[in-house]
């Protein structure tokens, strides 16, 4: 079930910004530290991004408001 809290305009956002700094999902989760799948599952809108490797992942996208604890 998709995330509703995150809209799908942010979401594409994304996307767009990847593409546009030629960059695939794959290597901007590997640029940070984070599973492929999550990345995925974040832009798909198959995760809610409310805690954990998700919530990090939504924060780096710019998909989501958040604070990122080292």
């Amino acid at each position: 079930m998709p995330n509703t809290n995150i809209n799908d305009q942010a979401r594409q956002q994304a996307r767009e910004g990847l593409e546009k700094r030629g960059q695939s999902a794959k290597d901007f989760a590997k640029l940070h530290g984070l599973n492929p799948s999550t990345v995925y599952a974040v832009l798909s809108g198959q995760s809610h991004c409310r805690r954990g490797e998700a919530h990090r992942a939504a924060v780096l996208l710019g998909i989501k408001d958040g604070v990122i604890e080292q």
